[in-house]
């Protein structure tokens, strides 16, 4: 067997996210074995297989079949994918995990890059994703299409309302409900919980209904609480933005406790580990100071929240607009138009929707002092803005 290898089973590990460490690890072997059963030099003994089916999500059926299976080495990813999209009956493990790669490098791009320059490669992306569900027939690979939809299906929404600058809530919608489905149907609470969550923004600075958006937060922090801290954490800080839009203070409060708690317990191994940002709490903590119409408290903990942000990244964006509303509201005119001028150097980088809608918020809140030669230079920038 000497150049043959299997690669549909270390394409399974792959696609699962388990690295070859990880996995011996998990059997309480050494990453030595994983190698070599890889390299198809020896096979698993009868009493790891059980374990190793689990660990990698399949029945012991399933494994059998990629045990079996040795050959040459594949093609290229990105050659398979382009295969199975004219085969699409074919479609396998090895070209799925390339697109759900594809679709989480997006993601990674996403804080920092303006959405209207990931839309299309994550449309492109979606739509192969759901194409080749379609045609799938075996089940490891509908399983992991349909993670792929579940996935690109919350990518997609997100990109398509900052896109439109946070007015085509319909679409979006159906993105994310694309997303919450195929979660479901994959069982995978973590994903569908995420997807919740960005659905509920469409409530809470979209379309402005607090409620519905306190009725998303709670029920995607319900389902993720036991497999995702961080997905319960800022589910429950998204909860307590809800509560204070209502003006429900002493619930606005209890919510950012248990986000505080959720955080707190946070672990490596948390599967949406790179969702958290240290800056989360103290900036949803600064908006529901807003929203309470508490000025003092919200510039406080937002001036902390953008010491914990990296530079030139949406999320300073927004802080910095909502620093300039807080401004406003201490009737501090040289503050606010000094925060919106540097919301503006961010908003001009990547585009941030929240930030340009915060910034525009701020800016209609500064007209009683709009003959003002500062704040007719920050109304002149955010014109620029809407300019082609």
């Amino acid at each position: 067997m000497a150049g043959k290898r299997r690669q549909r089973l270390a394409q399974r590990r792959k696609a699962i996210g388990l690295s070859q460490e990880r996995l011996a690890e998990t059997l309480s072997i050494d990453r030595s074995t994983v190698v070599r059963w890889e390299r198809a030099e020896t096979d698993p003994q009868p009493w790891h297989r059980p374990r190793l089916a689990a660990a990698l999500n399949l029945s012991v059926e399933e494994l059998a079949d990629l045990l079996a299976d040795v050959g040459q080495p594949p093609s290229p990813p990105h050659e398979r994918l382009g295969y199975v999209l004219r085969h699409p009956s074919r479609v396998d493990l090895v070209a799925v995990a390339y697109l759900r790669e594809r679709v989480q490098r997006l993601d990674e791009r996403y804080d920092h890059t303006p959405s209207t320059l990931l839309l299309a490669e994550a449309g492109q992306l979606h739509g192969q994703a759901i194409f080749l569900r379609q045609h799938s027939s075996t089940g490891p690979v509908q399983r992991e299409l349909a993670a792929a939809v579940a996935e690109s299906g919350t990518l997609m929404g997100q990109l398509v309302w900052d896109a439109s600058q946070r007015r085509d809530h319909a679409t979006s919608t159906v993105y994310f409900d694309q997303a919450i489905s195929a979660a479901q149907e994959t069982r995978d609470v973590v994903t569908e919980a995420n997807a919740l969550l960005r659905k509920s923004y469409l409530a809470l600075y979209g379309t402005k209904q607090p409620a519905t958006g306190l009725v998303l937060t709670t029920r995607a922090a319900a389902i993720s609480r036991s497999d995702s801290q961080v997905i319960a954490g800022l589910a429950q800080l998204h909860r307590a933005e809800a509560h204070a839009m209502l003006g429900e203070a002493r619930d606005c409060s209890d919510a950012l406790g248990a986000a505080e708690a959720h955080f707190a317990a946070v672990d490596p191994r948390d599967p949406a580990t790179a969702l958290f940002c240290p800056s989360h709490h103290a900036r949803l903590a600064g908006s529901c100071s807003l929203f309470l119409n508490k000025p003092v408290e919200a510039v406080s903990a937002l001036e902390n929240a953008r010491q914990l942000i990296a530079a030139r990244r949406k999320s300073t964006a927004v802080v910095l607009g909502n620093l300039a509303l807080a401004s406003v509201l201490r009737r501090d005119v040289d503050a606010a138009t000094s925060y919106l001028h540097q919301a503006i150097d961010v908003i001009e980088r990547t585009r941030a929707g929240g930030g340009l809608n915060l910034a525009f918020a701020a800016a209609r809140e500064l007209r009683p002092w709009r003959d003002e030669p500062s704040v007719q230079d920050v109304n002149d920038r955010l014109l620029a803005l809407m300019t082609p």
